[in-house]
């Protein structure tokens, strides 16, 4: 009984196929394309999986998006489900607002992380960053509570920002410098240094709300590329979506088959 695991965010979409919905499960096959792409995958990548049984995915590009990848779908039997998130799933409780209104990806993230702490035997407060076309910072507490997060602009979005408001200002490649001598690092290093400041903040207000450090986990499509500028010790997890929408999977296909 295989498991597909679909992550559709603002740029690309992320694919991995497990041999079972459970824990530790192995990986059949994964991979990622662009969303331009999207509508060749039935006749490419997924033409080659075997029928998954359960397909369960989390998506933040909008509906005429999600549209598109249904259809990719279709020529399987499995009705693709996807995540929608409630006041609590899997051990973990919602703190925000309007639960329904929280990303889905921030929500299977932070549901990813809790259990990987969890399965080492840590019951520690967490933030959980991403980081791609946007950025998100979470804070979850000891018990699994979401205590709120935040949204700050990607990398891209801030240069293109600049670039688009600045008379004269063309956004090269540069390097991340303490001390950047031209614009190309100033403008590299800037972007990263706010992300960073950002994270750390959220960190110092975990710390202090919590009375103990957090575990910080990262991940995202430029997740490598904010690692090595933090402040504090990260773990860089690129499956913490996919881990969470396993855990997800396995306590709704134990439920259905147990009622």
């Amino acid at each position: 009984m295989t498991f597909l695991a679909l992550d559709v965010g603002n740029t690309r979409l992320k694919w991995a196929q497990y041999e079972a919905p459970a824990r530790g499960a192995r990986v059949l096959s994964q991979g990622a394309v662009f969303l331009e792409n999207i509508d060749k995958l039935a006749d490419g990548e997924f033409s080659k999986l075997p029928p998954p049984s359960l397909i369960l995915g989390c998506i933040v590009a909008g509906d005429a998006v999600k549209r598109r990848v249904v259809e990719q779908l279709e020529h399987w039997e499995a009705i693709p489900r996807w995540v929608v998130p409630t006041s609590q799933e899997a051990g973990v409780t919602n703190g925000y607002d309007h639960p329904a209104r929280l990303g889905a990806d921030r929500w299977v993230a932070m549901i990813g992380a809790r259990h990987r702490l969890l399965a080492r035997g840590l019951k520690k407060p967490c933030v959980v960053v991403m980081v791609g076309t946007a950025v998100t910072v979470e804070a979850l507490d000891a018990q699994g509570h979401f205590l709120g997060g935040i949204i700050l602009p990607g990398h891209g979005i801030m240069l293109r920002a600049l670039e688009s408001g600045t008379a004269g200002l063309h956004v090269p490649t540069g390097e991340v410098t303490d001390f950047p001598t031209n614009t190309s690092d100033a403008l590299t290093s800037g972007g990263t240094f706010a992300i960073a400041g950002a994270v750390q903040r959220m960190v110092d207000n975990l710390t202090r709300h919590c009375g103990e450090a957090p575990v910080c986990m990262m991940t995202g499509g430029a997740g490598w590329k904010m690692a090595p500028s933090m402040t504090g010790h990260f773990e860089l997890v690129d499956s913490l979506i996919f881990d969470g929408l396993m855990e997800i999977a396995v306590r709704r296909f134990a439920a259905s088959t147990t009622s």
